[in-house]
C-alpha cells in the first residue's frame, strides 16, 4: 500500500512519526511518501519536501509564500496520480492542507483522505468546516473537539491524545528554568530577546535554552555566551524537563507536551502588529493554550501580545513558585483528561481499515 502524507511544522511531523511507527508495526509493507520532517524521515517516510522549507507563522508570511505553496500543491497532486497513491493523510497545517484537500477531491476523488489533527476551528471560527467535511475521515486528538464537531453535524474519530502515552509524568524535578522560544524563525526572534531579559534579571537562577536545532542559532543576534547562567541544549524535551522546575514557552503544541509531563509553564505569544490586528478581527480567542482548553480554565498563565513582557513573566514566576502544589494537581487533571488506551495504534488501525464515507 502507498500512502501520501502532508504536514508543515515540527509538531505535525512529530505526531506523524508516531502514526507511521505504529502503522508499520501493523503492516511493514506500507510505503510512505510526502511532505514531512526529520522525525518521520527517520522512520522511513520518503521525503519529497522537508517541512523546514514550509514553516510559516502569521498571515503576512503566508501571503509571501502563496505562489510557492500553490506550486507545491500541484506537484503533490501529480505525484499522487502518477504513483497510484491509495490513501492520503493530512496532518494539522490547516492553511495549506485544507487547500490541498479541496484539490484532491476535485482532481483525484477516488483517493481516500484522512485528516488527522484538523485545524483548530474552535479558535479560528467555523467557516472552514465545509472544506474539512470533504475529507473522508476526520481524526481528532482533543476530547472537546468531539462535541464541537458533533453539534455541527460532523462525525469524527477520537481515541485520546498521543502525548499521554508518549510522555511519562515527571515526578522528580530539577532546579533550572527551561526556555522554549519555538521552532520557527519569527517565534525565536520575537520571544528570545524577552526571555533573555529574564535571564539577565534572575542571575541567581540557572536557565536552559532549548532550541529545535542548531540552525536556529543563525536567527539569534544576541551573544548567548554573555549569559553565565544560561546553558544551550538540543537534547530531547523530556531530558530537559527532568532538569527543570518551570518552563517559559512559546504558545503551541509544546505547551501540551509540558503539561503531560507535569511541569508548570508560562505561555508566551507575540507577533507583529499587522498579524495581531488581523488575528483580533477573525479569531475567536478566549483561552489559547491547549492545557487550558483541556480544563477550560487558565492552568498555564497566558501572556499574549502586550502582556508578553519581562514584568508580567517575573510576576507569574513568583506566583507559580508560591503555589507549586496547586499547579501540579491541575496538570495531573490535564493528563487524565487526555488519556486513552493504545491511542496511536488505534488511529493507525482505523486508517488502514477505514472505508470511504458515502
Amino acid at each position: 500500500m502507498k500512502i501520501f502524507v502532508s504536514t508543515g511544522e515540527v509538531s505535525g511531523d512529530l505526531h506523524l512519526s508516531y502514526l507511521v511507527e505504529n502503522m508499520l508495526k501493523i503492516d511493514d509493507s506500507i510505503e510512505f511518501y510526502g511532505v514531512a520532517g526529520e522525525h518521520s524521515k527517520k522512520l522511513g517516510v520518503n521525503i519529497l519536501y522537508d517541512i523546514k522549507d514550509l514553516a510559516i507563522m502569521g498571515f503576512v508570511e503566508a501571503l509571501k509564500k502563496y505562489k510557492l505553496l500553490k506550486k507545491r500543491a500541484n506537484e503533490y497532486l501529480r505525484f499522487i496520480r502518477d504513483n497510484k497513491i491509495e490513501k492520503v493523510i493530512l496532518v494539522d497545517y490547516g492553511g495549506f492542507n485544507l487547500e490541498l484537500l479541496k484539490l484532491l477531491k476535485r482532481d483525484v476523488p477516488t483517493v481516500e483522505v484522512f485528516y488527522y489533527i484538523p485545524p483548530k476551528l474552535w479558535i479560528w471560527g467555523e467557516r472552514r468546516i465545509k472544506t474539512l467535511k470533504l475529507a473522508n475521515h476526520i481524526l481528532v486528538i482533543f476530547p472537546w473537539e468531539v462535541d464541537f464537531y458533533k453539534s455541527r453535524g460532523v462525525e469524527v474519530i477520537y481515541y485520546g491524545n498521543p502525548f499521554s502515552e508518549e510522555y511519562s509524568y515527571v515526578k522528580e524535578r530539577g532546579e533550572s528554568i527551561l526556555l522554549l522560544p519555538g521552532s520557527r524563525k519569527q517565534e525565536v526572534q520575537s520571544l528570545l530577546p524577552i526571555m533573555l531579559k529574564i535571564v539577565e534579571e534572575k542571575k541567581e537562577e540557572n536557565f536552559i535554552l532549548k532550541l529545535s536545532d542548531k540552525k536556529a542559532l543563525e536567527w539569534i543576534e544576541e551573544k548567548l555566551d554573555n549569559y553565565e547562567n544560561l546553558t544551550l541544549e538540543y537534547k530531547s524535551l523530556e531530558d530537559n524537563v527532568k532538569k527543570s522546575k518551570l518552563a517559559i514557552a512559546a504558545s503551541g503544541t509544546v505547551t501540551l507536551e509540558l503539561s503531560i509531563m507535569g511541569i508548570p509553564t508560562i505561555v508566551l505569544y507575540k507577533v507583529g502588529w499587522l498579524n495581531a490586528f488581523i488575528a483580533r478581527k477573525i479569531l475567536k480567542v478566549g483561552l489559547v493554550s491547549l492545557p487550558n482548553l483541556a480544563l477550560n480554565e487558565e492552568v498555564y498563565p497566558e501572556l499574549l501580545q502586550e502582556r508578553c513582557n519581562k514584568e508580567e513573566i517575573l510576576k507569574y514566576m513568583d506566583i507559580i513558585e508560591n503555589n507549586k502544589e496547586k499547579y501540579y494537581e491541575k496538570l495531573k487533571e490535564v493528563r487524565g483528561k487526555l488519556s486513552g488506551k493504545n491511542i496511536v495504534e488505534s488511529y493507525g488501525n482505523y486508517i488502514l481499515k477505514g472505508k470511504i464515507n458515502d
